[in-house]
């Protein structure tokens, strides 16, 4: 049986570095075993560790969810059912927020509404990144293993985070042999739809539909599984290039981090290569150095958006990493031989 709730949170947090962050702050969760149910939890519920937000590890047990501060310039809506848990997040107002988790389930993060004009994201395992638009996009973290963000938001941020008992995500045979791997800001249209899905329906159907929230729970676990074992196959490399697992994550790192500056060490840890071999692979594989390949998905991004009418030639230049319009035209003037207002012309 389904029970839903409202209410939001009212805890306080003090940002100095050595200050100790109140315990009750953290989200608490009900056990994942068990029929679907639903709450609203403020962090003034009791915990049993203290943590340093900032300079020492969370230990999060079994029953906390992902602790956001200050408290109480958020509202959280919980729902559990066997094996999982999914949680809304909604902000209340602009200012800056910090999240963190440490877990024994797996997360996964999906932002709806997310644009920040400063801040950061960061999963164990995984480089850092500051990408600034993070509406749309996924992130996974394993059991045991950090996941830190913090904002300074344009817009009200709006998150759903979904958390899986281990034991009860399917694992397909072809990755049942390597551990799940760290994900950050990436795109997945159909995982991000199933997700949003199961957002809409706890926010509407109340408690009227506990096997159908199961079902599609089911679901997005699988999808879940089905995307990130995508990630860890093990195939031969092309003769002196990357392998067809290593080309995928690395452009699809590239697509999800066009707006910002990559470094050839950051590609390079991503497929466990050294960065002078990677650097070699990588352009024995895709035709282009690193760096002129991001250029061009950049420049590709680009000519996608000035095909719209909506947006200015200053946004895009923001949009595919250009703080400046001159430095945008120039780049782009010099990839196509027009300047983005003439390319625009010839394409609306």
């Amino acid at each position: 049986m389904l029970v839903t709730s409202s209410s939001s949170n009212v805890a306080s947090y003090d940002h100095h570095l050595q200050k100790t962050v109140d315990p009750r702050q953290a989200a608490l969760l009900p056990s994942l075993e068990g029929r679907v149910r639903s709450h609203e939890r403020g962090f003034g519920q009791a915990a049993t560790q203290a943590y340093q937000l900032l300079d020492r590890p969370m230990v999060e047990k079994t029953n906390q969810g992902v602790a956001i501060h200050p408290a109480d310039a958020v509202k959280r809506h919980v729902v559990t059912w066997e094996g999982m848990a999914a949680e809304i997040v909604h902000a209340t107002r602009r200012e800056r927020m910090e999240f963190r988790f440490r877990g024994t389930r797996h997360l996964l993060v999906l932002c709806e509404q997310g644009v920040r004009s400063d801040g950061d994201t960061f999963v164990e395992g995984l480089p850092r990144s500051t990408q600034r638009d993070v509406t749309r996009k996924l992130t996974f973290v394993p059991a045991g293993r950090t996941y830190q963000e913090w904002h300074e938001p344009r817009v009200l941020t709006r998150i759903v985070y979904f958390y899986f008992d281990p034991a009860s995500l399917p694992v397909p045979a072809e990755a049942a042999v390597a551990p799940l791997a760290p994900r950050l800001l990436f795109e997945d249209t159909t995982l991000f739809d199933t997700a949003l899905k199961l957002r809409r329906l706890i926010e509407t159907t109340g408690a009227d539909n506990s096997p159908y929230f199961e079902a599609l729970g089911t679901v997005l676990a699988h999808e879940l599984a089905r995307t990130n074992s995508g990630t860890q196959r093990s195939e031969a490399p092309a003769k002196g290039g990357l392998a067809a697992w290593q080309q995928r994550l690395v452009t699809a790192y590239i697509e999800d981090h066009l707006a910002e500056p990559i470094s050839l060490a950051t590609l390079a840890r991503l497929v466990g290569l050294s960065p002078y071999y990677f650097c070699r692979a990588f352009k024995q594989s895709l035709g282009l150095p690193p760096h002129r390949y991001h250029n061009h998905r950049r420049m590709e991004r680009a000519k996608l958006l000035l095909a719209k009418p909506a947006p200015s030639v200053t946004d895009i230049g923001l949009t595919v990493g250009y703080s400046e319009t001159s430095s945008f035209t120039a780049a782009f003037h010099k990839t196509t031989g027009l300047t983005p207002t003439a390319f625009r012309r010839t394409v609306t």
